[in-house]
């Protein structure tokens, strides 16, 4: 189930700085640096609680593979996270950063992985979006992939409402300042920033462009906003909610409690970025409501519905790549 699908029902229980290497270190691979996050935009639409302030932040980037035959390399970008928890591991923001062939600049967008998946949907993206000439940062989220401690059973998402939205805040910290990495970099054009999700990562990739005005171009793929609506009668949350609601529990304190990770809630900042909502009108994980819900608070900008269910939608990822790539191309 999606990432608010799940809090729903376990809530019932930059400029750069400098550059330490030359341009011929960047082409073996080899790059250490330092780059400043500074907020920019309007602050007081955005909540305390996904606010950063300026500070500058250490990375260091490596190449990982070189795929000539797809005119795309890949590195290994780390950085520290602003948030710092009780985890060692989670405490370091890994990324990969899929690289087109050529000077650019290149439109950058950061792309977000689903719920429990293996990363190749997320990897198989990136590429796409590189062979197009659009460079893609995939960003490991809090407690995702090497964030997570060998044999640990920590997630993103836990039982825990406390943690889970933690966890949530520090992946949205995180983006935001991947995007100054990003618009840093001198490949990229830096007016041409996006950020794109599947499922779980739909609801991170709005919920962070909200927050990061760099991030002017959305894509949110079958995703959308209005968790407490469309999950608290849920059948699989019915046990927690029998439970939540003799403790005196009720609908209304759970969306007060959840909307913080809910993109419907700070929504009307995306009428002030560029917003493409791909949904399935059959989807049984994140009811189609949602994405219409998410539609009409952003300003009823681009929705593309398939004739599908959540996981049927892979039979249109040609169709929605489409989509995609001319949405993260259109000049500015």
């Amino acid at each position: 189930m999606c990432l608010l699908a799940s809090l729903c029902i376990f809530g019932l229980a930059v400029v750069p700085l400098h550059a330490d290497s030359s341009r011929s270190q960047v082409e073996l691979g080899i790059e250490k640096g330092c780059f400043r996050f500074t907020p920019t935009g309007e602050q007081t639409n955005i909540p305390e609680r996904y606010r950063l302030s300026e500070r500058s932040f250490d990375y260091q980037m490596s190449l990982k593979r070189d795929l000539p035959n797809t005119g795309v390399r890949i590195f290994r970008v780390q950085f520290p996270s602003p948030i710092k928890t009780a985890v060692p591991e989670n405490n370091t923001v890994h990324a990969e950063y899929y690289l087109p062939r050529g000077k650019g600049p290149f439109p950058g967008v950061i792309v977000l992985d689903i719920t429990a998946g293996n990363q190749n949907l997320s990897r198989y993206l990136s590429i796409f979006l590189a062979q197009k000439k659009i460079a893609a940062l995939f960003v490991q989220m809090a407690y995702y992939g090497p964030r997570r401690p060998p044999g640990s059973k920590l997630r993103l998402l836990m039982p825990n409402l406390d943690h889970s939205l933690s966890a949530i805040r520090q992946t949205v910290l995180d983006l935001r300042v991947a995007a100054a990495w990003l618009e840093a970099r001198p490949e990229i054009d830096g007016k041409r920033l996006g950020i794109m999700g599947t499922s779980l990562g739909s609801f991170l990739a709005a919920l962070t462009a909200e927050m990061e005005p760099r991030l002017n171009r959305v894509a949110v793929l079958l995703g959308g906003g209005g968790v407490v609506d469309a999950y608290y009668d849920h059948p699989k949350a019915t046990p927690y909610r029998r439970v939540y609601e003799a403790l005196g529990g009720t609908k209304e304190k759970l969306a007060q409690l959840i909307a913080p990770a809910d993109p419907l809630t700070c929504a009307a900042n995306l009428k002030q970025h560029k917003l493409l909502i791909l949904a399935g009108k059959r989807d049984d994980i994140v009811p189609p409501k949602m994405a219409e819900a998410l539609w009409k608070a952003s300003g009823q900008q681009k929705i593309v519905w398939y004739d599908c269910t959540h996981y049927g939608a892979i039979v249109y990822l040609p169709a929605a790549l489409d989509h995609i790539v001319k949405h993260f191309q259109a000049p500015n």
